[in-house]
């Protein structure tokens, strides 16, 4: 393992992390389900969204788990690593539960449900019922999920550091790079994904965590990936071979995805245990995207910039409290009845300078820090 640090990366992690922000405005205009939705949802918006969709959060646990690696070669002990961890994820996950996203579930009570009371007896009466109202599980994590399954899969990792001495973990990951080299940063997490599809071709992913097995297994898959990726970084070497190739799948997976929805609007999904041609170019697009973006990572964005850090420690705050700056922004554009257009430009403003202020106003407060994901001390993560 090299100690130098691939900026690349971080570059990747804070774009990962920026491209959800946006995405998660576009929910409010998709016709898809979610917590608040313009009155007239659009069908041309499903376009730009499909163009992440299948690559955006295995690229988030890709990136995650390149940086918990990082993390682990700094502690070099499963112990200190997993107190780390804790610290960081467990303690914003249960800010995030009790006082972030509450008001998330309330404004989706409120508008598709006919909730009749205030946020005040909704979070004191309702919120903490460990139960259902209205199909939605209460209390709940909503976009916090990934927090959780993040946390559950660095558990699975340093469990494994415990149980494989060095050597063994050193036969393990020469293996899985040598299963990862050349082309096979192309092929081989692509196989596994389909394999894992052809598996569990009914399932829909519940973000619940323990009924949730095949998505697991799904981003399990770019998180060891990305894991390996700090600890065997002769892989981007494979990674530059591929990227380019890569791209040109990537793009040509999405035209095709374009096509058919065109071909067959409005069409639902596929009967329980059906695998389409539609879900398995998706599985292409997906992976092809990352190792496209890696690669472009590796190739241009390995550079540092005066705003690095600043951007890298961000992020993760600017995540925990997002998606509630856009429900209820979304809310209150939906009573006021705005229109599209100038709905979104509300909500980029809204969400860019809420998340700016959280940010900065819980940094410089020593015992926010904590609950917003930053370490005690200010200084680089």
């Amino acid at each position: 393992m090299t100690t130098t640090r691939h900026y690349g990366m971080d570059w990747l992690r804070i774009g990962a992390f920026g491209l959800l922000i946006f995405y998660h405005i576009g929910m409010y205009f998709v016709p898809w389900g979610w917590h608040v939705k313009i009155a007239a949802p659009m069908d041309w918006v499903q376009i730009p969204m499909m163009a992440t969709n299948s690559w955006r959060l295995p690229l988030l646990f890709l990136v995650s788990g390149y940086a918990s690696a990082a993390l682990f070669a700094k502690t070099e002990e499963a112990g200190a690593f997993m107190r780390s961890r804790s610290a960081r994820l467990l303690i914003p996950l249960a800010f995030g539960i009790v006082v972030i996203i509450p008001v998330q579930p309330w404004i989706e009570l409120v508008t598709q449900h006919g909730y009749a009371h205030g946020f005040a007896h909704f979070w004191l009466y309702d919120y903490f019922r460990f139960g259902t109202l209205e199909g939605i599980v209460l209390p709940t994590w909503q976009h916090l999920w990934f927090v959780v399954y993040l946390y559950v899969y660095t558990a699975l990792a340093a469990l494994l550091l415990v149980l494989f001495p060095v050597a063994a973990r050193a036969r393990i990951a020469d293996a899985a790079a040598r299963w990862l080299g050349g082309w096979g940063m192309l092929v081989t997490p692509f196989a596994v994904w389909l394999a894992i599809l052809l598996a569990f071709p009914g399932h829909r992913d519940t973000h619940a965590l323990f009924d949730d097995g095949p998505a697991h297994l799904h981003f399990l898959v770019p998180f060891f990936i990305g894991w390996l990726l700090r600890v065997r970084p002769a892989l981007f070497d494979a990674v530059a071979r591929c990227w380019p190739v890569a791209a040109v799948l990537a793009v040509a997976a999405y035209v095709w995805i374009v096509w058919a929805m065109w071909a067959a609007p409005g069409e639902g999904p596929p009967p329980a245990g059906i695998v389409t041609p539609f879900m398995v170019v998706r599985l292409v697009q997906g992976w092809a995207a990352i190792v496209a973006l890696v690669g472009v990572a590796d190739r241009w964005w390995n550079r540092d910039h005066p705003r690095r850090a600043t951007l890298a420690e961000a992020v993760f705050p600017f995540y925990i409290i997002h998606q509630t700056i856009i429900v209820v922004a979304g809310w209150y554009l939906l009573r006021a009845g705005v229109a599209a257009l100038p709905s979104f430009w509300t909500l980029i403003v809204a969400t860019v300078t809420g998340c700016w202020l959280f940010y900065a106003i819980g940094r410089s407060i020593g015992w926010l820090r904590p609950l917003i994901g930053l370490r005690r001390k200010a200084g680089r993560v």
